[in-house]
């Protein structure tokens, strides 16, 4: 019952039994196959019933039930999970754990100038796979793209890491909780010419 799911740059997922991942050569096997020019940058262990929530550099994301990838060999290129425009790219992919039945978690997204905030998952709606998808941050000249999400629920605690090697640790509380359509607050501030390029929840 478990499968790993996969995303990549171009908006494709994949989802795959673990089962055939089970021997694997000291060379490697193939484990996607993959469009030119596109990129593997995301892949997560699911139990087959969870809900996927995809998120782009422009702020959009998408959330869709896992059973609307239906399972494919370790050599299938995926299906389309989200349709992305031409200036557009994938910046992140988590699960929601059993769709989030019973759940009170929320989506941290963080921003290439040091912005994130936090958003109840609820206001994510379920859509269906292959969409355009609905806003999940106000992307501006002053936040820079999206540069990734995390699903937080009971996580005390953020670290924030640029491109030039700084690298804070904040409590999550600290970051509002607001609307899909927002910019968020400031949790790093960055030297001239850096970048927030991950952040890692504790």
């Amino acid at each position: 019952g478990s499968f790993l799911v996969m995303a990549t740059k171009g908006g494709v997922v994949k989802k795959t039994p673990l089962s055939d991942f089970g021997n694997v050569r000291r060379t490697g096997i193939i484990a996607l196959k993959l469009k030119k020019g596109d990129l593997l940058g995301w892949v997560k262990l699911s139990s087959g019933k969870d809900d996927v929530i995809v998120t782009t550099a422009r702020g959009q994301s998408i959330r869709f039930k896992e059973s609307q990838a239906r399972p494919m060999g370790r050599a299938a290129a995926g299906v389309r999970g989200i349709r992305l425009r031409k200036d557009d790219a994938v910046s992140s992919m988590d699960l929601i754990p059993g769709g989030g039945k019973g759940k009170a978690e929320r989506l941290f997204v963080a921003m290439a100038n040091g912005y994130g905030k936090q958003t109840a998952i609820k206001e994510y709606r379920l859509q269906r796979r292959g969409g355009s998808g609905i806003k999940t941050a106000k992307i501006t000249s002053k936040t820079g793209l999206l540069v990734g999400a995390r699903l937080v629920d009971e996580e005390e605690e953020i670290i924030a890491l640029s491109a030039k090697g700084q690298i804070i640790k904040t409590k999550l509380a600290d970051v509002r909780t607001a609307g899909r359509a927002t910019q968020g607050v400031k949790v790093m501030t960055l030297n001239s010419g850096d970048k927030l390029v991950a952040v890692i929840c504790l």
